[in-house]
């Protein structure tokens, strides 16, 4: 064999700048893969933007006082066990962007990424149908959110794999399903305020003190301080002796009762005939209305 033939057979391939298919069809990403990656980026700094807002109390942008975003941002649908809503939302796009960035095998990306998404567009609804049949109101912020999760979740079902979930689809929605079902309920007993002060008998106590005493306490229920009122007496708020002052919505009349009485903001307790245009602490109604909270608390 000549030297010549040698050499070329002891040639190394990397001097030919040959990139094999399947390392440079891993470093470019897909159209699929840019779109994911951009709607989870938007969703993080809408969710961050909403999060910051909320824990300093500024009011996001375009929500002004007594409007249907101002109205959903403080009601009692806009915090889950302590902090704000976007705060979850943020960790939920934050856990689609780490899925739809870090490499992994196709099916099991496009399940994770199918599960996160189906979560989220449910619980995205759940919150805009309860603003608005429990409200009669909407937030663009929220809607921004519901859209961009239903974008992303549109986007990963489309490209879904042959495999997936090939013939258990029966299955996997009825699992994801209930997932999504429990996630909802849990928000929904949490706005409720059945876990808020649920320990406490001197709220019970005082909140049937109120009604007997006299007292009254006028809101509406779209008024974020008067959601705020009850979120104090948790799950003793149904027995204040409380006056819905917008009976038929937001743009409907106000009630005959409220008018009567003077009313002219929410909340509003009127207490021995003196009206107090605020939230009270319930130490503070305690007070005015001659009801024994120290003496209560040791029983």
């Amino acid at each position: 064999m000549s030297k010549k033939t040698r050499g070329k057979r002891h040639k190394p391939q990397q001097a030919t700048g040959h990139v094999p298919s399947s390392v440079s069809s891993r470093a470019k990403p897909s159209k699929v893969d840019i779109a994911l990656r951009a709607l989870t980026a938007f969703g993080l700094l809408l969710t961050a933007y909403l999060t910051f807002v909320a824990v300093r109390e500024t009011g996001a942008a375009f929500c002004t006082e007594g409007s249907g975003c101002d109205v959903v941002q403080n009601s009692q649908w806009s915090r889950f066990l302590g902090m704000p809503i976007a705060f979850w939302g943020f960790g939920l796009y934050a856990l689609l962007a780490w899925v739809a960035w870090r490499p992994a095998p196709m099916l099991a990306r496009w399940r994770r990424l199918w599960r996160l998404s189906f979560l989220g567009l449910a619980i995205s609804v759940y919150l805009t149908l309860a603003g608005w049949f429990a409200l009669g109101a909407l937030c663009v912020w929220c809607l921004l959110s519901l859209a961009t999760l239903a974008a992303i979740f549109i986007v990963v079902h489309a490209t879904k794999p042959d495999s997936a979930p090939g013939a258990k689809w029966p299955t996997w929605l009825l699992g994801n399903g209930l997932l999504a079902l429990a996630v909802v309920a849990a928000l929904h007993v949490s706005s409720s305020g059945l876990l808020d002060n649920r320990g406490d008998p001197r709220l019970h106590a005082l909140a049937t003190h109120l009604e007997q005493s006299g007292a009254k306490f006028y809101g509406a229920y779209w008024c974020p301080n008067c959601t705020e009122q009850k979120r104090k007496f948790g799950a003793a708020a149904k027995r204040l002796p409380y006056v819905e002052c917008s009976p038929n919505g937001r743009s409907g009349g106000v009630a005959f009762e409220c008018i009567s009485a003077g009313v002219t903001g929410y909340p509003t307790w009127v207490i021995g005939g003196r009206h107090y245009v605020e939230v009270v602490e319930p130490e503070r109604l305690a007070s005015m209305t001659g009801f024994d909270w120290q003496g209560e608390r040791g029983k």
